[in-house]
């Protein structure tokens, strides 16, 4: 227990820092937020009428306690782009989309790669555990970008499948949405659930080699009983960190899928905010990461715990 309460008081911390960091940065960068709103025209009476009214005349320091205490209260300003939106209302038009295609690359990712990790480490050194190798491999290399304009064309021009370009809000018609979007996370989980592979077959099979797997066989134990009931267990503890940075990165956005496939997502925001510097929506959407990578971090530390006990007793 103390051990997450450390973990937690340093993912409080880490927000922290990342927030004012992020702040600070966005302030002394070249360029005018004013003059991005109003346009290089705007009399001087009105770009400073815009920065008092923007309070962008105080100094940083003071401007970002002023928004720490707004964030914290989920009010994290006025988007400058979009001047009849808040950033909480901006962000949590686009979150849902995000957090749909996340959930549904996760669970793919989950079907497929787990039983093919292990049937791969069951079968090493035979021929179909080369196979799913070389399929792995050439997964791996191919950009995500292709993979999504090679599965819109498969499934959506040739098959047609799903609908190509017609994207549906969540809000409008959830299961219309979460069918446009099996192309997109096919697209994102294809890459993961080849590196996943390799990652749960090596380490099953490292940990087939280790002298209590040779014990337990040798007191009669079946070596299928031993891979799902030991070997799994142990072999799972590398795994689990490469799919939190798997968790990670999807729920930040998957700026080039949703690219490929005209999704209004978190990644897509993010970009779109930062080239017309919206800063409000930049640090909203930062914060938004750093939180999802600290958070997401503090559940692996726990899922440790409970995966190896010597780390719980450590």
């Amino acid at each position: 227990m103390k051990y997450l309460i450390k973990k937690f008081i340093a993912l409080i911390i880490t927000l922290l820092v990342i927030s004012m960091l992020t702040f600070i940065a966005f302030s002394l960068i070249p360029g005018d937020a004013v003059l991005s709103r109003l346009g290089i025209n705007a009399t001087p009476e009105a770009i400073a009428n815009m920065r008092a009214q923007m309070g962008l005349d105080d100094p940083v320091i003071i401007r970002y306690f002023r928004w720490l205490a707004g964030a914290l209260h989920g009010d994290f300003g006025q988007s400058m782009r979009y001047s009849t939106m808040t950033v909480s209302q901006l962000i949590s038009s686009r979150l849902p989309v995000t957090i749909i295609m996340a959930v549904m690359s996760l669970i793919i990712i989950a079907l497929i790669s787990l039983p093919l990790g292990m049937l791969s480490a069951r079968v090493s050194g035979k021929w179909l555990d080369g196979l799913i190798s070389q399929v792995t491999q050439v997964i791996m290399s191919i950009p995500s970008f292709f993979l999504g304009i090679l599965l819109t064309v498969v499934f959506g021009l040739i098959f047609k499948v799903f609908d190509v370009g017609g994207y549906v809000s969540p809000d409008k018609d959830f299961w219309g949405c979460v069918h446009f979007l099996i192309l997109p996370a096919t697209a994102v989980a294809l890459p993961r659930i080849a590196m996943v592979v390799k990652y749960l077959r090596n380490s099953v099979v490292t940990e087939m080699k280790k002298d209590y797997v040779r014990t337990a066989v040798s007191k009669g134990a079946g070596k299928r009983w031993v891979l799902y009931r030991h070997v799994l267990r142990n072999a799972l503890i590398p795994v689990i960190t490469f799919v939190a940075m798997v968790v990670a990165e999807i729920l930040a956005g998957s700026l080039v899928i949703e690219q490929v496939f005209n999704i209004p997502g978190m990644g897509r925001l993010l970009v779109s905010s930062i080239s017309t510097r919206d800063y409000p929506v930049v640090q909203a959407a930062v914060l938004y990461i750093t939180a999802i990578v600290v958070i997401i971090n503090f559940i692996v530390d726990a899922l440790y715990q409970v995966a190896d006990p010597r780390i719980r007793n450590a």
